[in-house]
């Protein structure tokens, strides 16, 4: 209800909610564009990722690679592999959380 007894106006509700639906959607297009970067082993290993968390590449620096142990490097790609999810993570919490928020309070609106 709106201060002084009058109806919420329906086709305003829902041109904000587009709105927020038109930015989140350019948000995650825009994280799926976006590569960073995790690392381990004092970045004897890196990994990109998109900020919407998909492997885009793996860097190994030569020293990481032992043939007697391959276990430690195994290791190291999935602690790489990680970080990067990690940084994606928090990219995706600073550009869609805020509009994620805006949509779930958006009333008689599935989110």
């Amino acid at each position: 209800m709106i201060p002084g007894g009058g109806q919420p106006d329906m086709q305003q509700l829902l041109q904000q909610a587009q709105k927020m639906q038109q930015d989140l959607a350019a948000a995650q297009e825009e994280l799926a564009r976006t590569p960073v970067e995790g690392s381990s082993g004092g970045g004897l290993v890196k990994a990109t990722v998109t900020g919407a968390g998909e492997l885009q590449g793996l860097v190994i620096d030569p020293k990481a690679v032992d043939p007697e142990d391959t276990e430690t490097l195994a290791d190291l790609v999935v602690a790489a592999v990680r970080d990067a999810n990690h940084v994606a993570q928090e990219l995706q919490q600073q550009k869609l959380g805020p509009l994620a928020q805006g949509l779930g309070g958006m009333p008689g609106l599935p989110f």
